[in-house]
């Protein structure tokens, strides 16, 4: 089977199964599916564990939460009653999760999505960065200065740190808006990079970035986010765990976009992780 995406074909010679840990739902306000939709289509597909990974929610007490693309607290029993009945369908193991931002400030929100909201493993997204004493988010892209972006860098490590995640989705996602690959680009990603070395913290290949629309820069064409040359410092440093998800919005990428996330991953021979190693790190 051939597959058009982006730049390359994903050529699949035969579907093995595979698996993918960071879906979303129509309860993120930006998605469309159900739990149940999402199983049934990874189901054709051939999967061998499926994760839903909405963004979390967060209480309305706290500030500039970005209601508008994630469910609020009022959702989240609906939320796991869904994940729960797509549970019962699946002949593979199914997670409920959520992704989640950093912020210091909420250390005990995110530990009480484990204690009391079902979470069985939270996902690093590291989508802002926190300014004005705490009273805005900025979305990561929209970073214009090199102050702001160590900032982001300095406050996703940290998130790193907290070990309550997983894994850092789309770690290069401040690729998206620095967009060249410049003494700044190599400090951040660096700085990224070891601590994952450091943490044995799993970096994500995020299959939606390959999807979304191509950034020209002075060293020719590069998706927004896996950014070639990110994943070519991961591979010098090796050593590094990766997982390759789908991020997927809509139940037809619950598996095409990690096997776009695959494809990028075989053109450095990285050895992603399988199913069961991730299931072991997701127990611990």
């Amino acid at each position: 089977m051939v597959f058009h995406a982006g730049f390359f074909y994903v050529i699949i010679a035969a579907m093995k199964p595979i698996s993918n840990f960071h879906t979303h739902t129509y309860l993120c306000k930006h998605a469309t599916g159900t739990p149940l939709q999402y199983v049934n289509q990874a189901l054709k597909e051939g999967c061998s564990a499926l994760g839903f990974s909405d963004h979390c929610p967060y209480p309305d007490s706290f500030e500039d939460m970005w209601p508008d693309i994630r469910m609020s607290t009022e959702e989240i029993n609906l939320y796991l009653q869904m994940v729960t009945e797509a549970k019962e369908s699946a002949p593979f193991p199914v997670l409920t999760g959520y992704e989640c931002e950093w912020d210091a400030r909420y250390k005990s929100w995110y530990e009480e999505l484990f204690s009391s909201y079902g979470a069985q493993y939270l996902v690093l997204g590291s989508h802002w960065v926190t300014l004005n004493g705490g009273s805005t988010h900025l979305y990561c892209p929209g970073i214009d200065n090199n102050s702001d972006l160590n900032h982001y860098i300095d406050q996703t490590i940290n998130g790193m740190r907290s070990g309550l995640f997983a894994f850092l989705a789309h770690p290069d996602l401040f690729m998206m808006g620095h967009k060249e690959w410049d003494e700044q680009a190599i400090s951040c990603s660096k700085a990224i990079i070891d601590a994952a070395s450091d943490l044995n913290l799993p970096l994500e290949i995020n299959g939606l970035g390959i999807t979304r629309a191509p950034n020209n820069t002075r060293h020719g064409m590069r998706y927004p986010y896996p950014y070639i040359e990110f994943w070519d410092m991961v591979k010098e440093k090796g050593n590094i765990r990766i997982i390759c998800n789908s991020d997927s919005h809509k139940p037809e990428d619950v598996l095409m976009n990690a096997w776009r996330a695959r494809n990028f991953a075989s053109g450095f021979g990285f050895e992603v992780m399988n199913s069961t190693e991730i299931l072991d790190v997701l127990k611990d």
